[in-house]
């Protein structure tokens, strides 16, 4: 007859065993129907082209359709939220990005908490601005710009597609780190703020390298600087602001996937797999690099950490400025 301890010993395994399989058992016929892809801001533009880059990559290997549900608004709130309140299942993703992270401060009532009610799955790629100013600003790369500034020799004001935009907060922080003077002229999109860069009745902004390209190599805007950590492979002879005489200065818009907080583990690590084999396509990340984005992986942990540090980084730009939502 066995001791009670070895039928102990032999209860526990079986436990474990059962606890083992059962969170495993999640993700072993995962997906079994169809997946919804929300993405927090309306048909078009950078977010909506992933999207659909990687559905078309997931719906072959699955044999599941997946959804892309456009659920623009308050910038990207009205989606985010959506995706908070859906079920843990793993068939609902949150498209996020950069601005994901400035809301967590900018909105002091947001209806979701941004780290407790979510679960960073991947990222998907990244893309830094690009310093231009009108071609009758008497500078020529951001040392110019600075000192131009500091010695008053010219009004820096520097236009953004809106209040909390990516071409915004870059400029935030430009301005913080470099402790020079310099004023917000928010547009209703980048587009017009451009036009007005190029008749010159605002010198500066910080587009995305795609809208700023085409414009830079017809001379009517002058690329300064990018601002991504590294030289983008679209402008490779534009140094980064960092290298031009900020040092630790990095801009980005980034994208990623998430889901709603208690996704099993099991689903998260099987999502991340297949959206790393999506983003390692030739093709997918050609098409990525044409709209001026680098496709990127990481580990859901490698993520998550990535988009707390985000969140902290921006908080204290939003805090600084006193930055207002529109």
């Amino acid at each position: 007859m066995a001791s009670p301890a070895a039928n102990c010993s032999v209860r526990a395994l079986v436990v474990c065993a059962l606890a083992a399989f059962a969170l495993c058992a999640p993700a072993q016929d995962y997906p079994n129907k169809s997946i919804r892809l929300i993405v927090p801001f309306g048909a078009g533009g950078p977010r909506d082209i992933q999207a659909r880059l990687i559905g078309a990559h997931l719906a072959k290997v699955w044999g599941q359709t997946l959804i892309i549900d456009n659920r623009g608004g308050a910038n990207g709130i009205i989606g985010s939220e959506l995706a908070a309140h859906a079920d843990a299942d793993g068939y609902t993703l949150l498209m996020i990005s950069a601005g994901f992270a400035v809301n967590a401060t900018l909105y002091p009532k947001l209806p979701y908490d941004s780290l407790r009610d979510f679960t960073p799955v991947s990222p998907l790629s990244s893309g830094p601005g690009m310093v231009v100013v009108t071609p009758s600003l008497p500078v020529t790369s951001i040392a110019g710009l600075i000192d131009a500034a500091r010695s008053h020799r010219v009004e820096l004001l520097f236009a953004s597609a809106g209040t909390g935009s990516p071409s915004h907060l870059a400029g935030e922080l430009f301005k913080l780190m470099t402790h020079i003077e310099m004023t917000h002229v928010p547009y209703k999109g980048m587009a017009a703020g451009l036009t007005d860069v190029i008749a010159a009745r605002v010198p500066m902004s910080i587009p995305t390298i795609p809208g700023a390209l085409p414009f830079v190599k017809s001379g009517r805007l002058r690329a300064l600087a990018v601002t991504g950590a590294q030289r983008s492979p679209a402008a490779p002879d534009i140094p980064t602001v960092a290298e031009s005489g900020v040092p630790g200065y990095a801009a980005s818009n980034w994208y990623g996937i998430a889901v709603p907080a208690r996704t099993p583990v099991p689903i998260v690590t099987k999502l991340n797999a297949q959206l790393a084999q999506a983003l390692r396509d030739a093709d997918t990340r050609a098409r990525m690099l044409e709209i001026g984005l680098d496709a990127e992986t990481a580990a859901p942990a490698q993520f998550a950490a990535f988009v707390k540090a985000e969140i902290a980084k921006w908080a204290k730009v939003v805090k600084a400025t006193g930055l207002k939502p529109e």
